[in-house]
């Protein structure tokens, strides 16, 4: 043994001085415009770090015959060769560049004076927007380019997910269904960010996100199946109402656990990175769910395996009854990116054409250069919570109305798609009327239809159920016998 370690520190020592210590590979330096003067759209977004943050390649001197023998690698996520020929450099003057000092993670510059970072910039991150309160291009905005069938069709889903969540709120009301939440105000995020993703990005929702599935073709009926629980239900009535899936439109299932899913969706977007595909993960979360430790483990995941993700928050002001004011003291969300290196855009949530364009762009910077993107849509929850929820214990209904009137993103769309000639007032009535009609008897049928069988409940975890699992629905089944009085009767057995 004494032999083994005297051997071992030989073989390091040499190793140290024929090799030496790498230092940290930083990442290319990207500019962004500080104010919201038009210009490229590329120029709004928040860069990683800032200027006098980035820290070049350091390499102690080393014997390159041997190095690529010795050289640890991650799976390829760094262009570290473009990057050897780059010294260190700042331009804050406030920094005696002639006192630099290495440490892990690059070079920084000292300074004599003790000095603490205040804890926000004093100016809020301003927030993108194409279309004013009238729907009308503001001068001078970068926007991505819609045609007409992509404006109608964004226009006539975002009124769709509006008459749906009406009609499915009211049936919870009637005791029809046990559990509801709408996207009341938030249609823009829903409907916009769909648009502007590819039917291969797979989507790790929060659980008001049901535009998305809408835009990628999944029907009234099978909302209305999930919702009720159905034997149609493609989830067998497992999972509370609202909480969809789509193995078809690349939709993971929702999950009541808040945050979860975004630590899951990084490891799904370094998968895709390691296939190489020419898609992306797009995952959301409201406001509330970034005071969850998981958010930030995911932005840091995010950041540091370089995965193509989107993330997507929509800050709507109120985590159920919780005021963002009580959640946080930073600039809402999108100064979190910088921190933890992630571009980030702050938009406005109820601009559709604005939150397409930022999309659009994110999901080309996530693929083209394999990186993570944080969106924070502002926005406001214009309906309750959940239908577990009173909101107008915690907040006005002036307060309420205000912005389902004067800041409501459908209407706000409309007068855009109308004033381009491409919607009327015949259109509109046309397609409020086939929507109710048809709502109304999906919900219907979807009501009368059976129940799964009971067998459902025990099935697609096992290819063989365990004994314990078996043993499980034996006992289910003999207690139902003795007492069917205290089950429902529309269950088959």
């Amino acid at each position: 043994m004494a032999v083994w370690l005297a051997e071992s520190r030989t073989i390091t020592h040499h190793l140290k001085r024929k090799v030496g210590f790498m230092g940290i590979f930083h990442q290319d330096f990207w500019i962004s415009s500080s104010c919201m003067q038009p210009g490229p759209l590329s120029s709004i977004f928040i860069p990683e770090f800032h200027e006098h943050q980035r820290s070049t390649l350091r390499l102690f001197p080393f014997n390159s015959s041997i190095s690529t023998r010795f050289s640890l690698h991650r799976f390829k996520t760094t262009k570290a060769a473009s990057q050897l020929e780059h010294l260190y450099s700042t331009d804050d003057d406030d920094h005696d560049n002639s006192q630099e000092l290495d440490f892990p993670g690059g070079k920084v510059a000292c300074m004599s004076e003790m000095r603490f970072l205040p804890e926000s910039a004093g100016k809020r991150i301003p927030c993108y927007r194409v279309l004013d309160d009238n729907g009308e291009i503001i001068v001078g905005s970068d926007y991505e380019q819609l045609c007409e069938e992509i404006a109608v069709k964004m226009y006539t889903n975002m009124v769709s997910l509006q008459m749906m969540d009406t009609l499915f709120y009211e049936a919870q009301r009637q005791g029809r269904i046990s559990f509801y939440m709408t996207s009341t105000g938030e249609e823009a995020i829903n409907i916009a960010s769909a648009a502007a993703l590819s039917a291969d990005d797979i989507i790790l929702p929060q659980y008001r996100e049901p535009g998305i599935l809408l835009w990628r073709g999944f029907t009234i009926e099978e909302f209305a199946s999930q919702c009720f629980g159905n034997k149609d239900d493609c989830g067998k009535g497992r999972q509370m109402p609202m909480h969809y899936g789509s193995k078809k439109h690349n939709f993971v299932t929702i999950s009541s656990p808040i945050a979860t899913q975004l630590s899951q969706a990084v490891g799904v977007a370094y998968s895709l990175k390691m296939d190489k595909m020419d898609a992306c993960v797009v995952t959301y979360t409201g406001d509330g769910g970034t005071s969850e430790g998981d958010f930030h483990a995911a932005l840091n995941f995010a950041a540091v395996t370089e995965a193509p993700v989107v993330f997507i928050c929509r800050n709507n002001g109120w985590a159920i009854s919780t005021n963002i004011s009580e959640q946080f003291r930073s600039d809402g969300i999108v100064v979190r990116g910088q921190a933890y290196g992630i571009r980030s855009i702050r938009v406005d949530g109820n601009d559709a054409l604005a939150v397409y364009s930022a999309i659009h762009r994110a999901r080309e910077m996530a693929i083209s250069e394999q990186r993570p993107v944080l969106v924070e849509a502002l926005s406001y929850r214009a309906g309750h919570h959940s239908t577990s929820d009173d909101s107008t214990k915690y907040r006005s209904v002036d307060e309420i109305e205000y912005w389902k009137m004067v800041r409501n993103p459908v209407n706000r769309f409309r007068k855009w798609v109308e004033r381009n000639g491409w919607w009327s007032e015949e259109k509109e009535s046309e397609l409020r009327s086939s929507m109710k009609k048809q709502l109304l008897q999906v919900i219907q049928l979807a009501e009368k239809k059976e129940k799964p069988p009971l067998k459902e409940l025990f099935s697609d975890v096992y290819d063989i159920a365990p004994p314990n699992l078996r043993e499980q629905e034996k006992q289910l089944r003999e207690t139902i016998i003795r007492h069917p009085q205290d089950y429902p009767s529309d269950v088959p057995l």
